[in-house]
């Protein structure tokens, strides 16, 4: 079937009057910043206090657009009788944006952590030799890079957080005195003094305390009243008067029973 003439401008002009309808999405740069995504690659950073001066992002790069500058310094003994050290000191650290091709290995590459990608992207210049920017402007991008992602759950803990941590721990217990044995048993006894008081006390409450065996109210004594034990330790010597109370005497001398007394004894 041959096509209709005209079938593709009326496609087209239908394509326009729709989209012509909804609203625009045109972002208005400069007026209005794009939003980026964490891990845009813009501008390379320097972190200049890890770097080593090792020149593996130099060696690596494959366009040769780092220049790297440096001199030795001979550092003192720590202790008496040491050996004397030698340390790399940064003189140079440039980047050469117009050769660049962001491809990212000289980040990789870093194994003291120096280099890191950054969002910023405004950097254009309207002559190309201005394009190659200094460690004073790359320590400047350093601060415009974005924090890390966080870590999974199940992650272990970043080494360089680690060994931050405990040397802040370490120092901490330096600077805090030593808490002497005799102030730790007293804090001790403190601590635990309330319980016990009040454990004893529950003991005693909860459990009757044992009768004494003289006790003329003893189950044992065959002449003790059935009345209800008193809350209070009896005593050994009977009450005035009371007559049902046994001979102690008798009650101290096994084998033996009281004798009744006869009629007309006083």
């Amino acid at each position: 079937m041959a096509p209709i003439p005209g079938s593709g401008l009326a496609k087209g002009l239908a394509v326009t009057l729709r989209t012509m309808t909804r609203k625009t999405v045109t972002e208005q740069y400069p007026d209005a910043q794009p939003d980026l995504a964490p891990r845009t690659r813009g501008v390379i950073g320097l972190f200049e206090e890890n770097c080593t001066v090792c020149m593996l992002c130099a060696r690596e790069c494959p366009d040769w657009c780092i220049y790297i500058d440096s001199h030795k310094e001979t550092v003192p003994a720590a202790t008496p009788g040491g050996r004397e050290r030698s340390r790399n000191v940064l003189d140079r650290f440039a980047i050469d944006f117009s050769l660049c091709m962001y491809c990212g290995i000289c980040i990789e590459v870093c194994p003291f952590d120096a280099l890191f990608w950054s969002p910023e992207f405004e950097y254009a210049e309207t002559d190309i030799r201005d394009l190659t920017h200094e460690r004073d402007k790359l320590r400047e991008w350093m601060w415009t890079v974005p924090a890390p992602p966080a870590l999974d759950p199940g992650a272990e803990e970043p080494k360089e957080i680690a060994a931050a941590r405990k040397s802040a721990e370490k120092l901490a217990a330096q600077q805090t005195p030593p808490v002497t044995e005799p102030h730790a048993d007293e804090q001790v006894r403190a601590a635990e003094g309330p319980t016990r008081a009040q454990g004893d006390s529950q003991q005693q409450t909860d459990q009757p305390r044992p009768s004494s065996p003289s006790s003329p109210s003893s189950p044992s004594s065959p002449s003790s009243p059935s009345t209800s034990r008193p809350t209070s330790l009896p005593s050994d010597r009977p009450a005035a008067g009371d007559r049902s109370q046994p001979d102690p005497s008798a009650s101290a001398r096994p084998g033996t029973e009281p004798q009744p007394k006869q009629e007309g004894q006083e």
